[in-house]
């Protein structure tokens, strides 16, 4: 037997043993492993080092080495996801009642674990605790693959959990890194559709097409996040400035970073001068339609077909439309289904936004940030899903489980 054989045989076992588990036990495991990965955090940060020398020395880009890049208060943060986790409801088990059907027969439909989950990232090391979580709570068996990017940070998280899973007698393999990064063992790993139920893919866009076309395993894609924000005739320009710079400097290495502009033509006189003073300031490069380049000091001057770039830098495109029919034909063409951003004083215009943009989160004056699983209230997040079956956006809890029928009758046959 393979290695990549025996781990996902395991890791199918293993997921047997946690899909009975109570909703406390499950939630002390993952409290002792927050404390764990607290007190752990210099073993965790040692690993990291070694992962970031490598980075360097391999000339990685600014945003992978920020997404690589662990630190205390990121540790913490990871081990607060935990907590968040564990204070959640468990979708586990919970039933909803369909009634009883003309022949008599009672349906209820139950929520229940989808069984072994495959997580495959890169230069991500928090999504091992992430992962390792959700699936945990939500009943199941989780196989990590990262990239070999941060290879030493996954291992030396997953070990801090291992040993928690030791101490609560549960076997390590409800938690499996695949410990070597070689491509042709992701190759086998993508055919292993006997013990992995499905495959959540986290990276790069390159990453995401090569699983979606090499798995033998249902996909669920996470595509790269080109989040816009459009400035409304009725904005106000304040708020606008603020979600702007938030959505954009705040954090530029990630998925829900704002990599385009879209502004009304009868604000952009009093709008986009305070714009270039606060790029400028930021140092935030300004690509452009050429309405809009007039009002940025040497900004790139884009055609039509080179919109809807994913910059995850200090970069930006930045476009004048007509009206808000011309700023959702932009959305549609050049999103991504991730994040779509309006800044507005008109609630029916909101209302139309929200209705007619299609993208997984669609927000009303709140910052592209804010679309992630902590922040809308899920806990720690396994991913942002772009695609729609079976999720689609931040996917918490629930969105690792299905439903299966319960049918309850009395000798009832069909006639």
């Amino acid at each position: 037997m393979t290695l990549i054989k025996a781990l996902t045989k395991k890791a199918a076992t293993a997921a047997k043993q946690l899909a009975i588990l109570s909703t406390e036990q499950k939630n002390a495991v993952l409290l002792e492993i927050a404390n764990a990965l607290r007190e752990q955090s210099e073993n965790i940060l040692k690993a990291n080092k070694q992962d970031l020398e490598a980075a360097t020395h391999n000339h990685l880009s600014a945003a992978m080495i920020d997404r690589l890049t662990l630190t205390t208060e990121r540790v913490n943060e990871m081990a607060k996801g935990v907590e968040q986790v564990a204070s959640l409801p468990d979708p586990v088990g919970a039933l909803r009642e369909l009634g009883q059907q003309p022949s008599g027969i009672m349906v209820r439909k139950m929520r229940v674990p989808l069984g072994v989950i495959c997580m495959i990232y890169e230069a991500r090391p928090n999504v091992t605790a992430d992962a390792g979580a959700l699936c945990f709570k939500s009943g199941n068996g989780v196989i990590l693959r990262g990239g070999k990017e941060a290879l030493n940070s996954a291992m030396a998280i997953a070990q801090v959990m291992h040993q928690v899973l030791n101490k609560f007698d549960l076997p390590a393999e409800l938690i499996t890194v695949v410990p070597d990064p070689d491509r042709a063992l992701l190759l086998e790993l993508m055919q292993q559709k006997n013990d992995i139920d499905l495959i959540i893919p986290r990276g790069g866009e390159g990453l995401i097409e090569f699983v979606t076309h090499n798995s033998a395993i249902p996909v669920i894609q996470h595509f790269k996040g080109v989040c816009h924000l459009y400035v409304d005739v009725e904005a106000d320009l304040d708020i606008a400035m603020q979600l702007l710079l938030n959505g954009k400097t705040q954090r530029t290495g990630v998925c829900n970073a704002l990599e385009g502009l879209i502004v009304h033509r009868d604000v952009a006189s009093a709008f986009l001068p305070k714009v270039n003073a606060a790029f400028d300031k930021a140092k935030v490069r300004v690509n452009a339609c050429e309405r809009a380049a007039t009002f940025f000091e040497g900004a790139n001057i884009l055609s039509e077909s080179e919109f809807g770039e994913e910059y995850l830098g200090l970069e930006i495109a930045v476009r004048i439309v007509d009206d808000f029919a011309a700023a959702l034909a932009h959305i549609d063409q050049f999103g991504s289904h991730h994040t779509e951003v309006i800044c507005t004083q008109n609630s029916q215009t909101a209302a139309q936004f929200q209705m007619r943009v299609d993208a997984s989160v669609v927000m009303v004056n709140a910052s592209s940030r804010f679309s992630d699983g902590g922040q809308l209230g899920l806990g720690a997040e396994i991913g942002i899903a772009t695609t729609k079956l079976h999720a689609y956006g931040p996917m918490g809890l629930e969105s690792l489980t299905t439903e299966k029928y319960l049918v309850e009758g009395k000798g009832q046959i069909r006639p």
